[in-house]
């Protein structure tokens, strides 16, 4: 009972932008280090290690993807509030973390990055580890998620354009294959996620497929 009143908290705070304080060890998600190296980086994209938006370490040992390059890169939305500044932006990461181990029973947050209104991109589980964010794909997949709800809104085109660059950073350093497969994550299980508004979006971009 008192479990499920705490998640119920978690996701309460989460929906609602109320701000939370909790002290938190640091880690990154990757078997060895973090899957973020200074030395990655391709002009766009900003990415905020784990390390920096203060994640908790993984509640069990993460499992490394099992294709690399992947040919699916999969997009979603957190279905949360939206977030303007880095210091939004970092709450919803930490508290979707919170949420998706304590309440899912997930061993980490569900995605590989996360991209915030504020332009920047926030490191789940990198490009190395395999998500839990769509059944049956996650293991030959990067899955992108945009912080906020797009079933109306759309996103900034600082979050769309720091996307469409994450993409290139990671053909660039073959973490993505450079034929891959971009796909809404509606196409894969039944959600409304990314929204339909971003939806629509990305169906213009070149990679998009119709089918998986």
């Amino acid at each position: 009972m008192i479990s499920m009143l705490v998640s119920l908290t978690i996701l309460a705070i989460w929906l609602s932008g109320t701000t939370i304080s909790t002290k938190r060890q640091y880690l990154p998600v990757s078997l060895n280090d973090s899957s973020i190296s200074n030395d990655l980086t391709i002009p766009g994209v900003h990415i905020i290690p784990r390390i920096e938006w203060g994640a908790q370490p993984p509640s069990k040992t993460p499992t490394p993807l099992g294709v690399i390059p992947v040919p699916y890169v999969i997009i979603s939305h957190t279905a949360s509030i939206f977030c303007y500044t880095q210091a939004q932006c970092v709450l919803n990461v930490r508290v979707a973390q919170t949420f998706h181990i304590e309440s899912k029973g997930w061993n980490d947050i569900a995605y590989n990055f996360l991209v915030g209104g504020d332009g920047l991109v926030y490191e789940g589980r990198g490009w190395n580890i395999e998500g839990a964010h769509t059944f049956n794909y996650n293991y030959q997949s990067i899955g992108i998620s945009f912080i906020g709800t797009f079933n109306e809104v759309e996103p900034t085109k600082a979050q769309l354009y720091a996307t469409e660059k994450l993409i290139e950073l990671g053909i660039k350093e073959n973490y993505i294959s450079k034929d891959y497969k971009l796909l809404g994550h509606r196409q894969c299980i039944k959600t409304e996620s990314p929204g339909e508004t971003l939806y629509n979006i990305i169906k213009t971009w070149h990679h998009w497929s119709p089918t998986p």
